[in-house]
């Protein structure tokens, strides 16, 4: 899996230069975003780690998301994706956070639909969460490509417009 080396060398000069620190929960990302973190320059200097809590009772117990309301929407909500972000930051004690959750294959769970959901968390605070949606023919493998490389050109734009504010 290659992911793209501007792209990776960018976040990764931002996170130095501010001296800063990232964390990751993933699901239907499934590592995807851990890898591209591990390949960037320097990695061992911002990136302290992250997690695949694939499974409803290991985001409960991992990530502290509420059982009932992981049980009525499958796991998979812009609400469950933040708990999710927020908390692997914690866990890490990172600056910043990302944190996936959603489907890469359409399933009756999901209304035969593939979409994600994806979280920033930055110092404590969600700062930016949004919904993907794919077309339903789309592979899964496919899918969780594109979440990833979608979700850190966000994560990249979101360095900028903070950066900018400083």
């Amino acid at each position: 899996m290659e992911f793209q080396k501007n792209l990776l060398e960018y976040i990764s000069q931002s996170l130095m230069t501010t001296d800063e620190t990232i964390s990751v929960a993933e699901s239907v990302t499934s590592g995807c975003l851990q890898l591209a973190f591990s390949q960037m320059p320097n990695a061992s200097l911002f990136y302290k780690g992250g997690m695949t809590a694939y499974t409803l009772p290991e985001k409960v117990r991992l990530l502290h998301v509420n059982r009932k309301e992981a049980e009525e929407c499958d796991c998979v909500s812009e609400n469950i994706a933040e708990t999710m972000a927020l908390n692997v930051a914690s866990l890490y004690e990172s600056d910043w956070s990302i944190a996936t959750t959603g489907y890469c294959t359409p399933i009756r769970n999901s209304a035969y639909k593939i979409f994600a959901y994806f979280s920033f968390s930055y110092k404590g605070e969600i700062i930016l969460t949004k919904k993907l949606e794919l077309h339903p023919k789309t592979q899964a493998l496919n899918a969780q490509l594109y979440y990833t490389e979608f979700i850190l050109g966000c994560f990249k734009s979101e360095i900028n417009r903070l950066l900018i504010l400083k």
